[in-house]
């Protein structure tokens, strides 16, 4: 007696190979996509990096457009550092911020205004520094154009209204600080 096969259990077959096919397929774009991004970081390219979404929900699509809109290309732009200190080669991101000024004064950090930042750190004539969200931990660097002479400045302080893409950079005076007002501008950050 010959046994036939239904033709239900082609159409299982069929599927079960088509499931397994994508899944080898989305294993192959993230190894790639893991290899571009490694090679991109160690030679501080400029290419876009390889952008793969294999059976992503459009959560992971809305979270992917929110980080390059948040994150653009890497820089390999690094401030004027001593020679006898070892180069970082970290890199550098452009982060769109809103950039505001604060000084120590009690009208800019009122009952904090003791000279202390939040890191511990004693305010001196000449400091240059800024207030980030916690995201962004202390020493974290930071190029802003326009401030320190574009200079690389660290993050030193926190500020209760400093959240999300957010910076006060630090004057001396409150003069200095209404002076700067507020700007939109595309800071260099190396994370620490």
């Amino acid at each position: 007696m010959k046994r036939s096969i239904p033709s239900y259990s082609c159409a299982v077959l069929f599927s079960k190979v088509l499931l397994l096919a994508l899944i080898m397929l989305a294993a192959i774009l993230f190894m790639l996509d893991s290899i571009t991004s490694t090679v991109h970081a160690k030679t501080n390219s400029h290419a876009p990096l390889l952008n793969v979404a294999a059976g992503g929900s459009e959560s992971q699509a809305e979270q992917v457009t929110d980080e390059v809109e948040s994150r653009t290309e890497l820089q390999a732009a690094s401030p004027n550092e001593p020679s006898e200190q070892p180069e970082d080669n970290r890199p550098w991101q452009a982060v769109r911020m809103r950039v505001t000024a604060y000084c120590p004064c009690e009208k800019c950090c009122g009952k904090f205004a003791d000279g202390i930042t939040a890191c511990g750190h004693k305010i001196q004539s000449g400091d240059t520094f800024v207030a980030a969200d916690k995201r962004y931990a202390f020493d974290t660097e930071m190029i802003i154009e326009g401030y320190n002479n574009s200079q690389m400045v660290k993050v030193l302080d926190r500020g209760g209204a400093i959240k999300g893409n957010k910076l006060d950079v630090f004057f001396k005076t409150h003069q200095e600080a209404l002076e700067w007002g507020v700007r939109y501008i595309d800071v260099k950050v190396r994370c620490k």
